[in-house]
Order: structure tokens, then C-alpha cells, then sequence
């Protein structure tokens, strides 16, 4: 099993910044290779943000926050992060991590989740 726990969120002002944190742990995790950023505001789907791995840093984002948010990874703290700037009332969503052994942009393809923390742009 893979335990993801994130921290971060809040509300923030249209044009500030925010970083979201996701903690891994468990037996499986070194074999989880792609770490993923989501987001689902009420009544939509789960959207896909940003990915990246633990090896490579390889990094692949939604053309809706290129430019925007920045994804990373700190192997010795076993901790991803989304760095959000510029951040725009339409980012208000909740927001997850997710963890799976390929990298994909499908919500289907990631077995293990954070537990979703809210994020609110708002003046």
C-alpha cells in the first residue's frame, strides 16, 4: 500500500500563489513511478494537471495551467509539490495527489490518492 498525505491549500487572492504538498509513504512506493496533480470543482470531473516521476523528473502539464503551476519532486523527503501562481478564481477546486506505477493523464490509471485539500481563489 502507498499512503499519500497532502498539506497546503487555503484561500488565496486572484494573482497570488500557493503551494500544495504530498507526503508518500508505504511498502509499494518505490514502485510508484508517476506523480500526478488533479483537481475536480462541484460538479465536474477529475481533472488532470500536472505529472511528474521520481527518476526521471520528466514533467507534463494541462495546457490549462502551463505557465501557471510548476510540479516537483524531492525524493530525499519523499514529498511532491504544485507550486500554483497566477492564480485565477476558475483554480478554485479540490485538489489531489495520486500515485501510480505509469505515467498517464487518466484519473483511471492512479491506484493510490491524497485526501484532497481545498483550494479557494477569491478577493
Amino acid at each position: 500500500q502507498v499512503q499519500l498525505v497532502q498539506s497546503g491549500g487555503g484561500l488565496v487572492q486572484p494573482g497570488g500563489s500557493l503551494t500544495l504538498s504530498c507526503v508518500a509513504s508505504g511498502r509499494t512506493f518505490n514502485n510508484m513511478y508517476g506523480m500526478a496533480w488533479f483537481r475536480q470543482a462541484p460538479g465536474t470531473g477529475r481533472e488532470f494537471l500536472a505529472v511528474t516521476t521520481w527518476a526521471t523528473g520528466l514533467r507534463t502539464y494541462a495546457d490549462s495551467v502551463t505557465g501557471r503551476f510548476t510540479i516537483s519532486a524531492d525524493s530525499a523527503k519523499n514529498t511532491v509539490y504544485l507550486h500554483m501562481n497566477f492564480v485565477k478564481p476558475e483554480d478554485t477546486a479540490v485538489y489531489y495527489c495520486a500515485a501510480a506505477s505509469i505515467i498517464s493523464r487518466e484519473s483511471t490509471s492512479y491506484n493510490y490518492w491524497g485526501q484532497g485539500t481545498q483550494v479557494t481563489v477569491s478577493s
